[in-house]
């Protein structure tokens, strides 16, 4: 894949701007592993390998359980996540497929079972953040870091 920009070198004012915002969401409240995990869903779902490496490289940099990591995408039938992660996820999910969903109101029922208003609100920006993101690194053809592969033991 041949990138065809690099948000960063090109708007340097909007990206910090972005940045801004995730260092606000930062002390929001929500617990890091948390905005990890909503980072790296909405990535899965909208495709963007670069973000998606780099919030499994961040969320397992923090502790984050590989397992944890590989059973994401089927969050509804593990039994791996809390029900604070489980509401945040369905939020995730909604909200990055507005289109199809419209953000429907068990949805946020669920949100609100979990989470303060305020911390509604600030998963609903994180939320769009990574979508912003997954769209500026998709856009502009961003390629993820490539290590050696190491193979599995014979």
């Amino acid at each position: 894949m041949t990138p065809r920009f690099n948000a960063f070198k090109v708007s340097p004012d909007l990206t910090k701007a972005l940045l801004d915002v995730e260092a606000v969401l930062e002390g929001s409240g929500l617990e890091h592993s948390l905005a990890e995990l909503v980072r790296l869903r909405a990535s899965q779902i909208n495709g963007c390998a670069f973000c998606i490496h780099m919030h499994v490289t961040d969320a397992r940099a923090h502790g984050e359980d590989g397992m944890r990591i590989a059973m994401l995408d089927a969050w509804r039938e593990s039994p791996l996540f809390t029900d604070r992660e489980r509401a945040a996820l369905a939020w995730t999910e909604s909200l990055t497929r507005i289109a199809k969903t419209h953000a429907p109101d068990a949805e946020y029922e669920l949100a609100k079972s979990q989470f303060s208003e305020s911390e509604i609100v600030a998963l609903t920006v994180l939320i769009g953040q990574i979508n912003t993101w997954n769209r500026l690194q998709i856009a502009g053809r961003a390629v993820h870091p490539v290590q050696p592969a190491k193979s599995a033991a014979a």
